[in-house]
């Protein structure tokens, strides 16, 4: 069983749910540690005062914000735990709206919410009722003494929750300087487009799709581990792009996609 990382209630109108809150996604990063070059032991950092060349204990570290270059002001744990949001157990659902209506520039990162053993059915059924309505809950929760703003969403017969941004945390399209205005679109380019976007359509499958780079590396690791000898390809001299014609270069995509497309698998 996945390891809760929150416990609580998914709590609507007089509606209270127990629910734990696990992980849906893991890293798969590969991570380096720094070592002397020397003699290979790992190195290990030390926090320094530059004003005395003096190793400065954690306890005697302090929180600053600065509030101009080298000013800063000090605050405490104290001060800041007086601040901190109510520890509750409860996930308030304020609203339901419709998936559509979520950017997923909103979206950061996503958790299963499972239910506590004598909650099932009522789980199941909130599951059920929000699939069929096809709407996703807007709520929040506190966890670790920050509040999250959350989207919930039936995901087949478990609920999906997506720590999102509030507003002020999105830049907005519109707000960025260097988009292009409206463009004249040729009749011909778009019918083209169009068509090759149609030729390379498919269902998604995340399956397909994978980090070659690590896995690259990975391999690399495997084969310095064993002590086989690593050759470095030799280094490719990229040539410049010939400057192709904005429906030249659709046509010749669309050409070649539909040749992929004969190709049996």
């Amino acid at each position: 069983m996945a390891r809760a990382i929150w416990t609580g209630s998914i709590s609507f109108g007089l509606v209270n749910i127990p629910v734990r809150l696990v992980t849906a996604i893991r890293s798969v990063d590969i991570r380096f540690h720094q070592l002397h070059g020397k003699d290979g032991v790992r190195l290990r950092q030390r926090l320094v005062c530059p004003a005395d060349e003096v190793e400065v204990d954690r306890d005697h570290i302090v929180k600053g914000y600065e509030i101009a270059p080298d000013q800063y002001v000090i605050v405490e744990d104290e001060e800041l735990d007086a601040l901190a949001p109510e520890a509750t157990r409860s996930l308030d659902i304020s609203d339901f709206v419709s998936l559509e209506q979520i950017d997923p520039v909103y979206y950061d990162r996503p958790y299963y919410l499972l239910p506590e053993e004598g909650a099932v059915r009522a789980y199941a059924l909130l599951v059920e009722a929000m699939t069929q309505a096809k709407k996703v809950g807007i709520g929040k929760f506190v966890m670790r003494q920050k509040e999250y703003l959350t989207a919930l969403r039936p995901v087949g017969r478990a609920l999906c929750l997506e720590i999102m941004h509030f507003a002020a945390e999105v830049t907005r399209a519109e707000d960025l300087e260097g988009v292009p205005a409206r463009q004249k679109t040729d009749a011909k380019q778009l019918q083209i487009a169009s068509q090759l976007i149609e030729s390379l359509s498919s269902d998604f499958d995340p399956g397909k799709y994978h980090d070659e780079y690590r896995e690259q590396v990975e391999k690399m690791l495997q084969d310095k581990a064993q002590g086989h000898e690593i050759v470095t390809p030799p280094e490719v001299e990229i040539t410049p792009t010939r400057s192709v014609d904005l429906l030249q270069a659709l046509e010749e995509s669309l050409k070649a996609a539909k040749e992929r497309e004969k190709v049996p698998a």
